[in-house]
C-alpha cells in the first residue's frame, strides 16, 4: 500500500480524463480546494488500510481458535487404538539353513509360506525368519539375545540338525536348546514356544540316533511347548524333494515342511488370537 500514495503528493483526474499532480502541502495545515480533497482522500485510504489490517488480524485469530478447537475435539483426541487393528504379534523362526531356505529364495522357504497361511487366515501375526545357514545350538545360544531385542510372542525353535550331523554330544545339544528357551522366557514370560524336532540318519549309529531323537519331546514336555514331531516328515530321504546335496529341501519340499509346521502352529495361533486383549 505504501507505493499507492507518496507522502506529500496525490493524483486527481480532470473532467477531460487527464490527470494532474496535486501537492497536498505540509501535513496538519488546513487547506481548501483540491489540496483539502487530497487530504480527505488520504484519510479515507488510511482508514481503509487500518480496517483491512483489522480484518486480517481477526481472521487469523479466528482460524487459530478453530484449529485449536478441532485438535481438542473428541474425534481428534480419541486414542489411536479406537477403531484400529489389534497389535501385530511376532513369530520368530529361530533356526539354521532349513529356515534360511538354503539354495532358494527366502520367499520359497517355509517361514515365508507360513506367513502366507497366516495372512490367508486373516490373523495379525508377522513371521520373522531368523535362520542362519550352518548354525548350531551353540551358535544360536550366542545370538539369541540379539534376536530378543525385538518383541517376540512366539518362538519357533528349529535348531539341532547341524549338531547331530557333527556328532556333538546329545547332552550338549539339549543343554544349549534349554538355555535358549530359558533366555527367551526370561525376557518375555508370556512367550509361546514351538519346537521343531529333527532326526539323524542311520549312519550316525542307533545309540546316537535314538538319544538325539529324544531331545525334542523331552524339551517340549519340560517347557510346556508345542512339538513338530519331525520337521522333514515326507521330505527327508526323497531325492526329488531335495537339492543335489540331499539335505536341503527344494521349493516343493519346503511346501511340505510348511504343512508339517502348520499342523502344530495353527492351533497355537488360534489360542493366541482368542486371548488377545
Amino acid at each position: 500500500m505504501q507505493g499507492a500514495f507518496k507522502k506529500g503528493a496525490g493524483t486527481a483526474s480532470s473532467p477531460h480524463g487527464l490527470s494532474k499532480t496535486l501537492s497536498c502541502g505540509d501535513e496538519g495545515r488546513p487547506r481548501r480546494g483540491p489540496i483539502a480533497l487530497c487530504n480527505l482522500v488520504k484519510m479515507k485510504v488510511s482508514a481503509k488500510v487500518f480496517n483491512f489490517n483489522q480484518w486480517c488480524i481477526a481472521i487469523s485469530i479466528l482460524l487459530a481458535f478453530s484449529v485449536a478447537a478441532l485438535a481438542q475435539s473428541p474425534a481428534a483426541s480419541a486414542p489411536a487404538s479406537v477403531g484400529a487393528k489389534a497389535e501385530r504379534k511376532t513369530i520368530v523362526v529361530f533356526g539354521d539353513s532349513l529356515a534360511a531356505g538354503f539354495g532358494l529364495d527366502l520367499s520359497e522357504a517355509f517361514p515365508a509360506l507360513l506367513q502366507s497361511k497366516i495372512d490367508k487366515a486373516g490373523w495379525n501375526f508377522s513371521v520373522i525368519n531368523a535362520g542362519v545357514s550352518g548354525d548350531t545350538t551353540a551358535g544360536g545360544l550366542r545370538r539369541i539375545d540379539w534376536v530378543l531385542k525385538r518383541k517376540v510372542d512366539l518362538l519357533l525353535l528349529e535348531l539341532g540338525g547341524n549338531d547331530g550331523l557333527r556328532g556333538i554330544p546329545v547332552e550338549v545339544t539339549k543343554t544349549n536348546l534349554q538355555a535358549i528357551i530359558d533366555r527367551a522366557k526370561q525376557k518375555y514370560p508370556q512367550l509361546q514356544i514351538v519346537i521343531a524336532a529333527m532326526q539323524m540318519p542311520p549312519n550316525m549309529g542307533d545309540e546316537y540316533k535314538d538319544a538325539f531323537q529324544k531331545i525334542f519331546p523331552d524339551l517340549a514336555k519340560a517347557n510346556n511347548a508345542a512339538l513338530v514331531p519331525f520337521l522333514l516328515e515326507g521330505v527327508g530321504g526323497k531325492p526329488e524333494l531335495n537339492l543335489p546335496d540331499r539335505i536341503h529341501p527344494t521349493t516343493e519340499g519346503h511346501k511340505i515342511v510348511a504343512e508339517n509346521v502348520w499342523k502344530i502352529l495353527q492351533p497355537v495361533l488360534e489360542r493366541m488370537e482368542r486371548v488377545r486383549p
